[in-house]
C-alpha cells in the first residue's frame, strides 16, 4: 500500500519508475524539464491515430454512457489481432489489475515461483491473497545472443511459475522453445509480455499461439508500453475462457473506462496503421539501444548488460546511488533505482531508452559526474 504523509511524500513511491509528478515536486522542477528514463515508454508517442481516436470518443456516447461491461467490441478486435476466440480475451485496467486476478488463481493453485531479480508487482499481487511464493534466482551474467534459453534447470518444485518476457529488469529475451516445456511442469504459468511488442522480432518468441492448447497458460499484455499511453491504463489477458470468466466475476464493475475502450477499438480496427507504428517503435529500439549501450561502455565504472528490450540494466563497480541522485538534482534526469528489485541493489541502475537528443543529454551529464577513466 502507498501512504501519503503530511508533507505529501509517498511511501513506496520509488518501487516503480515513471512517478514524474512526485519527482518534480521533490526536485522543485517542472515535469516538462525532467528527462524521465526511469520508465520504459516510447518517447515519441502516443501515435496521432490514438489521439484522434480519443478526441472522437469524447463526442460519442463513450464519454456519457457507462462502458460495456462485457467489452465485446474490444475483445473481438484483440481476438482477431492475435488469431484467438473472443472468449480467450479479457481487457483490464492495465496489466497491474490483471496480475491481481492471476495471483488469486495462483493462491488457490499452490506455491508460486518468482524469478529474481524481477518486477515487484507480482509479489504485490500475491500478497493480496496471502499466497505462498519462493524466489527463483536468475544468473546476473549472460551473453549477447538473444533470444536465450530460460534456465529451466534452476526451477525448484512449485505449482505456479511467473515469467516476464522480455524479462524486467534484465532485458533478456527467453526463447519460446525453452519456455514451452515449462507448461508441462506447472499447473499454472503466468507470462507477462508487456514489453514484447517493442522488441524487434520479439513476437516470434511469444507464448500467445500456445494459449488454445494449454489451459494452464495466461499471457498478460499491455497496450500502454507500445503506444506510450500509460495514463490510459489498458492491458489484457489471454487465457482459458473459463478462467477469464471467473476473473471477470471477481472484479469491480467497469474496470476499463469508456474512452479507453473506444480509442483502443478504433486503433485496433486499423491493423495496417498499428503495424506501421509497431515497425517504427521496433526500429527505434534496434537503433538506439545498441548505440546507447556502446556509449555507456566508454565508462569503465559502468557495465551495460545485453538487452532485447527498450531499457538497459547497468552494473557499477561501486554503489550507483550517488550517481543517480546527482543526475536527478543537478541535471533533471531520472533513472530507475534498482533497490526495489529483489536480487539487485545499489550497484545497479535501469535506464529506459529515449530519443537521440535525450541520450546525448544523459551522456553529457554522465561526463560531468563520472569522467571516463574514473
Amino acid at each position: 500500500m502507498v501512504w501519503v504523509d503530511a508533507a505529501g511524500r509517498h511511501e513506496g513511491a520509488e518501487r516503480h519508475g515513471g512517478n514524474l509528478a512526485a519527482a518534480a515536486a521533490r526536485l522543485g522542477r517542472s515535469p516538462r524539464r525532467l528527462l524521465d528514463a526511469s520508465a520504459s515508454l516510447v518517447p515519441f508517442g502516443p501515435p496521432w491515430a490514438l489521439r484522434r481516436a480519443l478526441l472522437r470518443a469524447v463526442f460519442t456516447p463513450a464519454l456519457r454512457s457507462y462502458p460495456d461491461r462485457g467489452w465485446a467490441d474490444l475483445r473481438r478486435c484483440l481476438a482477431r489481432f492475435h488469431g484467438l476466440e473472443p472468449s480467450h480475451v479479457l481487457p483490464g485496467n492495465g496489466a497491474a489489475e490483471l496480475f491481481t486476478w492471476a495471483a488469486r488463481d495462483a493462491a488457490a493453485t499452490g506455491v508460486s515461483l518468482l524469478p529474481e531479480p524481477g518486477f515487484a508487482d507480482y509479489a504485490r499481487a500475491l500478497a493480496c491473497w496471502d499466497a505462498a511464493h519462493r524466489p527463483l534466482p536468475l544468473p546476473l551474467q549472460w551473453g549477447p545472443d538473444l533470444p536465450q534459453p530460460f534456465p529451466a534447470s534452476l526451477t525448484p518444485p512449485a505449482q505456479v511459475l511467473w515469467l516476464c518476457n522480455p524479462h524486467n529488469p534484465t532485458g533478456q529475451l527467453w526463447s519460446r522453445a525453452s519456455l514451452e516445456p515449462l507448461l508441462e511442469r506447472f499447473a499454472l504459468v503466468v507470462c507477462d509480455e508487456a514489453f514484447l511488442p517493442l522488441v524487434p522480432g520479439g513476437e516470434t518468441q511469444s507464448l500467445v499461439p500456445l494459449v488454445p492448447r494449454h489451459p494452464n497458460l495466461v499471457v498478460i499484455r499491455s497496450l500502454t508500453k507500445l503506444l506510450a499511453c500509460a495514463g490510459l491504463r489498458l492491458g489484457y489477458a489471454l487465457g482459458e475462457a473459463e478462467r477469464l470468466r471467473r476473473w471477470a466475476a471477481w472484479r469491480d464493475p467497469w474496470p476499463v473506462n469508456g474512452l479507453a475502450l473506444a480509442a483502443a477499438e478504433q486503433l485496433l480496427a486499423d491493423r495496417a496503421g498499428l503495424e506501421r507504428w509497431s515497425r517504427r517503435v521496433q526500429a527505434w529500439v534496434a537503433r538506439e539501444q545498441p548505440w546507447l549501450r556502446q556509449q555507456l561502455a566508454r565508462w569503465p565504472q559502468l557495465s551495460p548488460m545485453p538487452s532485447a528490450a527498450n531499457f538497459l540494466l547497468v552494473r557499477g563497480e561501486a554503489s550507483l546511488v550517488p550517481l543517480r541522485e546527482a543526475l536527478e538534482r543537478r541535471h533533471g534526469i531520472l533513472v530507475r533505482d534498482c533497490r526495489s528489485f529483489v536480487g539487485l541493489g545499489e550497484l545497479w541502475l535501469r535506464i529506459g531508452l529515449q530519443h537521440r537528443g535525450g541520450h546525448r543529454r544523459l551522456l553529457s551529464a554522465l561526463a560531468r559526474e563520472l569522467p571516463p577513466g574514473g
